[in-house]
């Protein structure tokens, strides 16, 4: 019993001192004696862009030897806004979350605190959480001494909801907010997509078009003569004109060359089954020696051409070259046939 009412005494003893220490104008105790009290700091990663309304968390961990313990009183009050000469500073402390963990010879203290923005300005402005003073007690010291512990501030900037007035952005910069940059990626990846696309085009184009033999199977004997047969032009005098001579005696001179001897009709199968690329206008090249017949040797001779026989050589040489490119020849217009 006598154990009991010491116990009781004690708790009430305590309760009042602490009361006593919660009571006292905390600027007025001493600072606690450096190594008992140490601490860690997390706040938010970002100081600039805080407009009215929004939370900013702040994390501290404080870690007190024995024989001091934190006087829980001493905390921050949850709605209680801070002054700074004499004037609210319109940050409020929201929530307060805390919890401790005792590790023997010390005891830490975890401490989570929202404060919320209710303040705003025209302009950009500079805020802070201020400093704020926890009480401890020394419990082992006859006169219960308290003494007092700042937990560091932490400043930040709260912009305006609208812009007044012309702002200058590099006045009011800062390293965590870094550069304000465009999000180019998909910008970026068309680009190089039409570039591609641009180089394949030009290589196709250069391929089926060129001039030069530098590239495979280009520059051979019927792309010569089909710019060759591309000058030439149908004239009054019909099929015996100059301009057919010369586009037959091309054509010949291009079979001949990829043949590698002179090609006639009665060698046809010959040379198909050596380049059988060429087999698809069989009919066309029975044609164009029906059409070199009549021009060199028989008049009466039948070709079955149609009467632009020019124009027609010009079909035929291209796909000549087609084959020889080993490209799908195109179709052959209809017009020019009888």
């Amino acid at each position: 019993m006598k154990k009991l009412m010491r116990n009781l005494l004690l708790m009430t003893t305590l309760s009042l001192s602490t009361f006593a220490a919660y009571a006292l104008d905390v600027t007025k105790l001493p600072d606690v004696k450096d190594g008992i009290v140490s601490i860690q700091t997390q706040d938010p990663v970002k100081d600039v862009g805080y407009v009215v309304g929004d939370v900013v968390t702040r994390h501290i961990t404080l870690t007190i030897k024995k024989p001091y313990v934190l006087i829980e009183e001493s905390l921050p009050i949850v709605g209680y806004e801070k002054t700074y000469r004499g004037q609210p500073i319109g940050v409020y402390l929201s929530a307060l979350s805390h919890t401790k963990k005792d590790e023997g010879d010390q005891v830490v203290h975890q401490l989570t605190l929202d404060y919320q923005i209710f303040t705003s300005s025209v302009v950009a402005k500079r805020a802070a959480v201020l400093a704020e003073y926890v009480r401890l007690l020394n419990t082992e010291s006859k006169d219960r001494e308290v003494v007092k512990y700042r937990v560091p501030m932490w400043e930040f900037v709260i912009s305006p909801l609208s812009v007044f007035g012309q702002i200058k952005i590099e006045d009011d910069m800062s390293q965590f907010r870094g550069p304000l940059l465009m999000d180019t990626s998909n910008q970026e990846k068309r680009l190089k997509t039409s570039l591609v696309l641009l180089v394949l085009s030009l290589l196709g184009l250069l391929y089926i078009v060129g001039k030069n033999a530098w590239l495979p199977r280009m520059g051979g004997p019927f792309a010569k003569a089909y710019r060759t047969i591309k000058k030439q032009t149908n004239t009054p005098q019909g099929n015996m004109s100059e301009s057919l001579r010369v586009a037959v005696s091309s054509m010949h001179a291009a079979l001949n060359t990829s043949a590698g001897h002179s090609l006639f009709a009665d060698n046809l199968d010959e040379f198909l089954a050596k380049k059988p690329a060429f087999t698809a206008i069989k009919s066309e090249i029975q044609q164009f020696f029906g059409l070199s017949n009549q021009v060199f040797f028989e008049a009466n001779a039948k070709h079955n051409v149609g009467a632009e026989p020019v124009a027609w050589l010009k079909q035929f040489c291209r796909r000549c070259r087609d084959c020889e490119r080993g490209l799908l020849p195109d179709t052959l217009s209809t017009k020019n046939k009888a």
